[in-house]
């Protein structure tokens, strides 16, 4: 109830603003879009880093994707617009790859369609294929997947220009996760439209389909038993590199076998913003947002291992004492437990822009961040970026981004965790850290569309790059190249 109190006192200015506006006349209405526009875009994007959190904070986060995307925006008369983004994304990810990790192990795996049963080696001693190792890709399907996203939007426009109505349906899906998103919004422009406030509402309402990692997945099906499916005719190894007795009463079992209890995860967000016009050569936003989530945060693939428990390993005995080095290549530690996390979550950024015309071939863009959450984490974003004009047609665009984080307050880095804990993670995106982002980019626009590929204008091109540095080690690069048409009747 007090929700609903407070989204009504927070729309009660948007509500006159729009009645206000049923008794405005308008003078010259013009179309809000006068023609079919289609935006292309391709990015790829490569990354490494040292710290996966499916292999419980150590190990390869080598990582490739090559997405595509096409945003459609479509007429239907002066004042409505219809608007659909399609988003297709394609991955390969080492890390992922090792929810299973023992690349000759394929019994008993159902989401693992690169092996048969005529691959397995029972051979007791953990020679050929029944090794693993958290610094490489395993064979496993779970290695690369495809993310599909699709979203359609609707906008009504007020005769005057000085409201906008808007309102979209959003899908998006890959293996283990389905999201189905909803949601509305009011535009308000006044003071000859040098000042606009807006409000957006959205819900997400997101079901898991969990996978979880080979050790855990198959002690639980086959209740306990180590010499059944998956690890029937392995060895386990103790820190010393000896095999255990797995029928003894501390032989390796995980910590806790409860498994992914609620498949829901909901999201719902309520955004505030305010846009001021200074001066001819200044302009301010400001704007905020709540979130607030519920359900199973946990990302069952990840897993976590505890300093007061004992280590267990399968694979090859010589490679245990150094186990966190990337030089390690066949040896795989069994997981303690997967990820727990609080069952919701409250998110607050608070962010301003700044933009500002410095000469007709130079803008300024500025912007600044801050951001707190009831999971202990608080951040600062910094994004600085010149708009410099190269003649009619092309503008450069180089950036500077600048974040860091304090950690979660349920995050610890690998084997520094404790079983005494109600939550724990080592995902390394729960942690304290910094990054830096360095980019450029260069746009060509021709508002006349002089070049054409059939019956559509060509309006603009970019091509953009970025590099990002954490102080904990992941790279990362992304590069894309852009597209926008519009219909000549």
């Amino acid at each position: 109830m007090k929700i609903v109190s407070f989204l009504l006192l927070w729309s009660l200015p948007f509500l006159v603003l729009a009645q206000n506006d049923k008794d405005s006349t308008s003078v010259f209405k013009k179309r809000v879009l006068e023609n079919v526009e289609i935006d292309i875009l391709a990015s790829y994007y490569e990354q490494n880093g040292k710290n996966a959190a499916v292999t419980g904070g150590i190990g390869t986060e080598e990582l490739s994707d090559l997405a595509s995307d096409i945003f459609i925006s479509i007429p239907l008369n002066d004042d409505d617009v219809l608007r659909i983004n399609a988003t297709v994304s394609a991955y390969t990810s080492a890390s992922s790859s090792n929810l299973n990790p023992f690349s000759g192990a394929s019994r008993g795996e159902d989401d693992d369609d690169d092996h048969d049963d005529d691959d397995y080696e029972d051979n007791g001693n953990n020679s050929g294929e029944n090794t693993g190792t958290p610094w490489a890709a395993s064979s496993g399907a779970s290695r690369k997947d495809t993310w599909a996203a699709v979203n359609a939007s609707y906008t009504h426009s007020s005769k005057d220009r000085n409201s906008i109505y808007s309102a979209n349906l959003n899908f998006a899906n890959e293996y283990d996760y389905t999201s189905l998103g909803a949601g509305i919004g009011l535009v308000r422009l006044f003071n000859q439209k040098n000042t606009e406030l807006s409000l957006n509402t959205a819900v997400y309402l997101d079901t898991w389909r969990p996978e979880y990692p080979t050790e855990i997945k198959t002690f639980v099906k086959e209740k306990g038993d180590l010499n059944a499916d998956f690890f029937e005719g392995v060895s386990i190894l103790s820190q010393n590199g000896t095999a255990i007795n797995k029928n003894a009463a501390d032989a390796w079992r995980p910590f806790n076998t409860t498994l992914v209890d609620n498949d829901k995860r909901n999201t719902y967000s309520f955004s505030l913003g305010f846009s001021q016009i200074l001066s001819k050569t200044t302009q301010l936003s400001v704007f905020s947002d709540i979130t607030y989530q519920t359900g199973w945060f946990s990302n069952p693939m990840q897993r976590v291992y505890f300093a007061d428990k004992d280590n267990f390993y399968i694979g090859n005995a010589e490679s245990i004492p150094f186990y966190t080095e990337p030089k390690n290549k066949d040896v795989f530690q069994l997981a303690d437990d997967i990820e727990r996390l609080p069952g919701s979550r409250i998110k607050l950024p608070i962010g301003v822009r700044l933009n500002q015309y410095v000469t007709e071939y130079l803008v300024l863009r500025s912007y600044y961040r801050y951001y707190v959450d009831d999971w202990g984490i608080q951040s600062h974003t910094v994004n600085i970026e010149l708009a410099i004009k190269l003649g009619q047609y092309f503008t450069f665009y180089p950036s500077y981004r600048f974040y860091n984080q304090t950690a979660a307050t349920y995050f610890a880095p690998y084997e520094e965790l404790v079983s005494s804990s109600v939550y724990y993670t080592s995902d390394f995106d729960l942690s304290t850290y910094h990054a830096n982002q360095i980019g450029f980019g260069m746009k060509y626009t021709d508002i006349f569309t002089s070049a054409h590929l059939w019956r559509f204008g060509l309006k603009g091109l970019t091509i953009d790059y970025s590099n990002y540095a954490r102080n904990t080690g992941l790279k990362a690069a992304i590069v894309s190249f852009g597209a926008s048409f519009v219909f000549i009747d």
